[in-house]
């Protein structure tokens, strides 16, 4: 090892620490997001498909969505569509959240018009 060289590691590591950082934080965020988006999804499939039998599709949205979504249900015609808000916060609320939306259509059932 040459002289000049003592400490680089620690400066490297000091430099390249809080990228590693940064970067693991950017991650779990995403899973965070992409887990709430699937179960915003899922909760819209459930209050659609709840809507087109007749049943309260609101009711049903709210028990599959993640808690404070706000679930919303319009009929138009044969068809329903649902809307799943829920807000998702980086690091457990520390940073300003953003909103996932999910929406999914059904055709009501034959009877329920």
């Amino acid at each position: 090892m040459r002289a000049g060289d003592r400490g680089s590691v620690t400066v490297e590591l000091a430099v390249a620490l809080p990228v590693i950082v940064i970067l693991l934080l950017g991650g779990l965020t995403a899973v965070n997001a992409v887990a709430t988006n699937m179960r915003c999804v899922d909760a819209a499939r459930e209050a659609a498909r709840a809507e087109a039998r007749g049943e309260s599709g609101v009711t049903a949205g709210q028990r599959a969505a993640p808690a404070g979504a706000d679930v919303s249900v319009t009929a138009t015609g044969d068809t329903v569509t649902a809307t799943v808000r829920a807000v998702t916060y980086p690091l457990g609320g520390r940073l300003p959240g953003f909103t996932v939306v999910g929406t999914a259509v059904a055709a009501r059932e034959p009877g329920e018009l």
